[in-house]
């Protein structure tokens, strides 16, 4: 094509998987004359949105409307901004499956631009993930966000993990070490989703008049009860084991279960029994499974009338901030912690690990409640 004289070269491609834009990308930085590359399909988005880095002509943008692969020409515009990129811009982005629902584009772009780093922020949606970081060895990739189902096959997939990551079993934040390339794992989710719970819990207990010793966790001693036991899972149950909970998880996979509980010296029950599990008053009820995200916001992991055994209810589910889980918790009286705080704290430590140190927390918590 190059050698039949066009003045600008067009190419579309069929892609099956993220990795399959690799040589995309190869092509933008070493044809001789402007070219567009770009490709069909919801894992080929990312060629529309670092084209200009690499190199390319144009991207496309679509008017209205939703067609795979292609982002709107407003988020081009307001969240992506591609036209300020350039070879030195630093990519980041999450790799998930689904990812669609993922509102970190909406947070971290507008914030490297506030800190005035070059970087772009782009979901990125990953089937293998060790093929993903097989195929992606550039230094231009230096982070990225690890979410489901992926946070525990990251982990085999860096070349170190920090400690606290490697005794939970789970990966969430990947940073590419600029000195040797090397891949970094780190676990936000731990602190976030377990500080949230702890100061919801204070509030609660200061509201009401209780006084509790400062230097002990509000969770320690109570039934930490735990759906779900994939990586955000992992994290929680890490984190109430910590701070002295008893864990009591259930997962709709027995055996996962059970794993995860023998991990943190807690205890598996078959997830048929959530419903009549209520060995106490006033426990904890976390929900780390998937159950009331976007577009399924009508089912909740656990129905409204044993909500009452529960005096805080926790959802890392997101997207909707107020999922139908913490609206009947509301109603049943538990203090409710949305995800929405999680991933404000999660991703408050994961923009300094992106940034060696930058984030602005008073900008990045009104951003995301602006979003939510």
């Amino acid at each position: 094509m190059q050698s039949s004289g066009g003045d600008v070269i067009k190419l579309l491609v069929d892609v099956d998987y993220i990795t399959d834009l690799a040589p995309i990308f190869q092509l933008l930085t070493t044809c001789q004359v402007p070219l567009i590359a770009t490709t069909a399909g919801d894992r080929g988005l990312i060629s529309q949105l670092l084209g200009p880095k690499f190199g390319g002509f144009l991207a496309y943008g679509s008017l209205e409307g939703v067609i795979p692969g292609l982002p709107t020409l407003t988020s081009l515009r307001q969240v992506y901004k591609i036209e300020h990129m350039n070879a030195d811009t630093k990519v980041f982005g999450l790799i998930s499956n689904p990812v669609g629902h993922s509102k970190g584009p909406l947070l971290h772009n507008p914030t490297f631009r506030y800190v005035g780093f070059n970087g772009i922020y782009v979901p990125m949606l990953v089937d293998d993930i060790k093929e993903f970081f097989r195929v992606y060895t550039s230094q231009d990739f230096a982070g990225f966000s690890v979410g489901i189902p992926h946070k525990e096959a990251a982990v085999a997939c860096c070349d170190e993990v920090h400690p606290l990551a490697k005794s939970i079993g789970a990966v969430n934040t990947i940073v590419r070490r600029p000195t040797d390339g090397k891949l970094i794992g780190y676990n936000t989710d731990c602190e976030a989703s377990i500080t949230a719970i702890e100061d919801a819990l204070r509030e609660r207990h200061a509201a009401n008049g209780q006084a509790r010793a400062t230097d002990t966790s509000p969770i320690a001693g109570k039934a930490f009860v735990l759906v779900g036991a994939g990586g955000a899972g992992r994290a929680l149950a890490f984190g109430a084991k910590s701070r002295g909970a008893r864990v009591f998880v259930f997962n709709r996979n027995f055996e996962r279960a059970k794993a995860l509980a023998e991990a943190v010296s807690g205890e598996a029950i078959r997830y048929e029994h959530l419903e009549t599990f209520r060995p106490e008053e006033g426990m904890i009820f976390a929900n780390a499974s998937a159950v009331g995200m976007e577009p399924h916001t009508h089912k909740s992991p656990v129905s409204k009338g044993v909500l009452g055994a529960y005096e805080l209810v926790f959802d890392a589910v997101y997207t909707p901030r107020n999922t139908r889980l913490l609206q009947e918790a509301a109603q049943a009286g538990a203090t409710v912690v949305s995800g929405v705080e999680m991933f404000i704290r999660q991703a408050l430590h994961q923009f300094r690990l992106f940034t060696s140190g930058l984030a602005p927390e008073e900008f990045m918590r009104k951003l995301v409640l602006e979003q939510f």
